[in-house]
């Protein structure tokens, strides 16, 4: 029979086999649904991944990066110009894309991270909107409002099945790397600016350079998604870097939770099905996704993927507590507890904006910064 605390450890024991199962599963799609889908679920990992970048700093960092999108852009013409203008190889093109996003992100967040909030947000979008004037405008270069089409890609890519492979392995490595930064030092320093800056000031860090580095590499991690777009597309446009374009992936990060890993997956995921599946019975399909982002600011402020782990928390905790043989306060007629004590020691250590608690599983890295 088991421990009570080898029982506790079991679900993370199964936690690796779970992923490798979604994993097979994901690659083993092209074998067994139709095109359609295939190239859906190729859609969903391009857009998760982009609504992923956004939330490093976002969601982690606190930025409210307005115009994330223009870094997608950046680096779909990244690789579209490599190709078509520059003759380069598309291999050494997907890998350039993410440095120029980067570049582009170091740019624009020099001048940014002197600011703070609405203040950010918006010289961003100033900032994102001369590089969409640009792509717009400047024909020989980036083929003005008709974009660039029919990009040549190599022979493993030229199938919708090659294509979603390259794709799904890829955004697997992209958010094993994701993962990776949130957990690490950097991460938690980078949740704890987010938490107080000021706090960290007086302690020494780096307030500036740790939100540079956040936005570079969220940029960076853009630039990628921008790219394998293009993998998926052959083609780029300006509207990639429009201000519309970020702020449908915002809606990504509200819709699956800003304040967990994957929620912006499952915000891209919604969107974009949504999309495909009313957009062929109404042009109005937008009007159901205002409905629905509406009844999850009421019922689920914190997202679909917070609302379901914190609901698996509290089953955990009180599944602990049951086989512990531990009994509630309720259950014994203690004091109930001191909800207005706790919420004033999460705003004498938190942001005092009100923010939810990340998910349990899913946001470790956000519950340690909050305390």
């Amino acid at each position: 029979m088991l421990t009570a605390a080898a029982q506790e450890r079991a679900p993370s024991a199964r936690r690796p086999a779970a992923w490798l199962a979604l994993a097979a599963a994901v690659l083993a799609a092209p074998a067994v649904l139709p095109p359609f889908y295939v190239y859906l679920g190729a859609l969903v990992l391009v857009m998760g991944l982009l609504a992923a970048s956004l939330n490093l700093v976002l969601g982690y960092g606190g930025l409210y990066q307005f115009h994330h999108g223009v870094f997608y852009g950046v680096g779909a013409y990244a690789l579209a110009l490599t190709i078509t203008r520059l003759g380069w190889p598309a291999w050494v093109g997907i890998l350039v894309a993410p440095l120029a996003a980067a570049a582009a992100g170091w740019a624009i967040g020099v001048f940014c991270v002197r600011l703070t909030r609405l203040y950010f947000g918006m010289l961003q979008i100033s900032l994102g909107s001369l590089l969409w004037a640009v792509a717009l405008r400047w024909y020989p270069v980036t083929g003005g409002d008709n974009g660039i089409h029919g990009i040549p890609l190599p022979a493993p890519l030229h199938t919708l099945s090659g294509a979603y492979v390259f794709i799904a392995v890829t955004t697997g490595l992209a958010f094993g790397a994701l993962w990776c930064i949130v957990r690490s030092p950097f991460g938690a320093t980078l949740q704890a600016i987010r938490d107080n800056p000021q706090r960290c000031q007086v302690v020494g860090i780096d307030v500036r350079a740790h939100q540079l580095l956040a936005i570079v590499l969220a940029a960076g991690f853009a630039g990628l998604a921008g790219a394998l777009y293009v993998v998926l597309e052959r083609s780029v446009f300006p509207t990639m870097l429009f201000w519309v374009l970020s702020l449908e992936i915002f809606v990504m990060c509200l819709l699956g939770g800003w304040f967990t890993f994957s929620g912006p997956l499952v915000g891209a995921a919604l969107i974009v099905v949504l999309r495909a599946f009313a957009g062929r019975h109404t042009e109005y399909w937008t009007l159901i996704l205002g409905t629905i982002l509406i009844l999850l600011i009421f019922f689920m402020p914190e997202g679909i993927m917070g609302f379901v782990g914190e609901r698996l928390r509290l089953r955990a905790s009180g599944g602990a507590a049951a086989r512990r043989g531990v009994a509630g306060p309720d259950a014994v007629g203690g004091p109930a507890r001191d909800v207005t004590a706790d919420a004033g020691g999460a705003a004498g250590s938190g942001t005092g904006r009100g923010a939810p608690a990340p998910a349990a599983d899913d946001a470790g890295g956000a519950e340690g910064a909050r305390g």
